[in-house]
């Protein structure tokens, strides 16, 4: 075992103030990390688990890190936590493994990377000091528990879950859990950490324009991701609907649709599966894919991993180039979305027939249907049927999939659907 130490001479170069503030403060059980986008709540929280790991304990430490999908843990905390290890010169004395991520601290301690996608598996891991949720809202209620449950090993002492998210919803479980009124938080068991951009000195100029021009652009994100507050309820588009792990084999027997919202810096490219029983009007969300970034080629990629390269997939028909140069690389049956006045409208209407039961690893899905609302009319106050432009890849992506049902496919998937079958 190596005793590691570090020298933070002027620590304001490498720490935000108000992790700074609680780097060593280890007596919290939970503590919670919330508030605006590139506040610096990840980073400091990566930050202050690093160090509490390479710490002098009687015992190493064992850290799982989590996110609510297994396959979002490569580009996000496990990267995350190899440039602060970097940053600090630490990489070459730990033992990486990329494939199993996992990383072995000098001291001793070891990190641990898993999705929530199998509880199941998250049980057997014994003897954890600490766990790190990041997009904490992504999980639920019961999952917080389990993990709450993991953290029973009595020869670590000052056992820890940091939980950090954005606050996306009053309906989601953390605002329920610490911030809905008439809810007891014991300061003893939980802290509470709020943050905003302002509280990032990291951040350049053209950051902080960008996240305060939310207030002219969309407001609906204004309040949450610069603001760092929970969102008002409007009136949602979809107040009803069920979360619950989906069975792929159990619903086989029911066709499946597939439609892609394109996206890039701003707005993450979505992709998803459904499945719909017409006899009994139910709708199944089974598979969403979101993420910022995507060039044609990746989205292509994408699919073919997915296995759904031979599927017919339906597409913003507002990016007929992304839409071409996808086909030619081999997503050969991807099809424009049909388009109309009123299209929007009539493709939520559409899915409101349904009840609508989505696959609890469908984060982003779950999270627009918790914010997806209407427009209120500014003269009158009265609500309109036009939804507010906000929280609305996904379900866009699930319009274009319903255009096979929905009387909007256009006349050229039937020629595909000869010719491919």
């Amino acid at each position: 075992m190596t005793t590691i130490k570090l020298n933070f001479p002027k620590p304001a170069r490498v720490f935000n103030r108000q992790i700074y503030d609680s780097l060593f403060d280890y007596g919290h059980f939970v503590e919670v990390w919330y508030g605006g986008a590139s506040s610096g709540k990840s980073h400091g929280v990566v930050q202050k688990v690093v160090l509490k790991a390479l710490g002098k304990w009687k015992y190493p430490r064992k850290v799982l890190w989590l996110r609510k999908v297994d396959r979002t843990i490569k580009d996000s905390i496990f990267t995350d936590v190899l440039d602060c290890l970097s940053t600090w010169k630490l990489l070459p004395l730990c033992r990486v493994n990329k494939s199993d991520r996992t990383i072995s601290l000098p001291n001793g301690a070891v990190f641990l990377f898993k999705g929530m996608d199998d509880p199941e598996k998250i049980k057997s891991i014994k003897g954890l000091s600490d766990v790190v949720m990041e997009e904490a809202s992504e999980f639920n209620q019961d999952d917080f528990t389990q993990l709450t449950l993991r953290l029973r090993e009595p020869k670590h002492k000052q056992r820890q879950i940091f939980c950090m998210f954005n606050p996306v919803s009053k309906l989601n479980w953390t605002y329920k859990q610490w911030f809905e009124p008439g809810v007891q938080i014991d300061p003893k068991r939980v802290v509470i950490h709020q943050s905003t951009y302002k509280d990032n000195h990291f951040l350049d100029g053209d950051n902080i324009r960008t996240i305060e021009n939310l207030k002219q652009t969309n407001p609906a994100y204004y309040k949450i991701y610069t603001l760092g507050e929970f969102a008002t309820l409007d009136k949602l588009v979809f107040p009803d609907f069920e979360k619950r792990r989906l069975n792929q084999h159990a619903l086989a027997d029911l066709p499946s649709y597939f439609g892609l919202d394109f996206g890039y810096t701003n707005d993450e490219t979505a992709f998803m599966h459904v499945k719909v029983d017409q006899d009994n009007h139910v709708l199944y969300v089974m598979e969403e894919y979101a993420k910022h970034g995507m060039l044609n080629d990746d989205i292509a990629r994408m699919i073919k991993q997915m296995g759904y390269s031979k599927e017919i997939i339906t597409a913003d028909a507002a990016e007929p180039k992304s839409i071409a140069e996808i086909k030619r690389d081999g997503i050969y049956r991807i099809r424009p979305a049909k388009k109309g006045k009123d299209s929007i409208i009539q493709g939520i209407s559409f899915m409101q027939q349904y009840h609508l039961v989505v696959d609890d690893r469908c984060v982003k899905t779950i999270e627009e249907l918790e914010n997806y609302t209407y427009k209120k009319d500014r003269q009158t106050g009265e609500y309109t049927n036009e939804p507010v432009d906000a929280y609305n890849h996904e379900i866009d992506a699930i319009r274009y999939a319903l255009n096979e049902i929905n009387g909007m496919a256009s006349p050229k998937a039937t020629i595909l659907k000869n010719i491919y079958i």
